[in-house]
């Protein structure tokens, strides 16, 4: 949470989005156990795994390895992150860091943490990158390191289209940066919701490419 929003809360606290009592908190603490949680599965064909692994049948079909998922894209999450990204509620935006940041508790110490960065006509209108802020906050209260090291080349806006077309339009859409932190290591990719898994997938090839030993990546909701 910003010091403005700190401020803020004080003298206009945030209503709960489940139950309505007002406190700092976008989700009091009980509305966040509500949540329904996803199991361990792959996130392509939804088959049961350990550690959200991709399953042997999709592995050959994306550079991700394992995609952690707190929750369900429907209700109370889909209203929270319409708030952190519509409705520059930043606190919303460590409030999903805080419940993502138990799944965090098997990777390994030297894993990157690595954001999808967001067109920047939307960062413009938003005044800030919500992907950035996740990242950022979710590693702070993981224990990890977190870098930029994509960026993004191009203003597509991927919203209502299906997979073909945003595969289409991610082409070319992201390139590594300070390649020297990339190579050898193992990135967690970090993104609020995933879809159709084009971002995803598409950032994992990028950084595969420039040498990454292994991607993860890990996402508040899926729909």
């Amino acid at each position: 949470m910003s010091v403005l929003e700190r401020i803020i809360s004080v003298f206009a606290p945030h209503t709960c989005l489940g139950c309505g009592v007002e406190n700092d908190l976008l989700l009091c603490g009980d509305c966040r156990q509500e949540l329904p949680r996803v199991p361990s599965r792959c996130y392509h064909c939804r088959a049961v795994t350990d550690g959200y692994a991709v399953c042997q049948q999709c592995a050959g079909r994306t550079a991700l390895r394992q995609v952690l998922v707190y929750t369900h894209h429907q209700s109370l999450a889909k209203e929270l992150l319409h708030r952190m990204k519509y409705e520059r509620a930043q606190a919303g935006i460590h409030e999903a860091a805080a419940m993502m940041a138990g799944l965090m508790a098997h990777l390994p110490e030297d894993a990157v943490v690595v954001h999808i960065p967001t067109a920047t006509s939307r960062v413009r209108a938003r005044g800030y990158d919500h992907a950035r802020v996740l990242a950022r906050s979710l590693a702070r209260k993981s224990g990890l390191r977190h870098e930029t090291l994509l960026s993004r080349v191009g203003q597509a806006h991927q919203v209502g289209a299906n997979r073909a077309e945003r595969l289409r339009q991610l082409d070319g859409a992201f390139r590594p940066v300070r390649t020297r932190l990339i190579r050898g290591r193992h990135i967690v990719l970090v993104d609020d919701v995933l879809t159709t898994g084009a971002s995803l997938e598409t950032a994992a090839r990028v950084l595969r490419r420039a040498g990454a030993a292994r991607v993860s990546a890990i996402v508040f909701a899926q729909a």
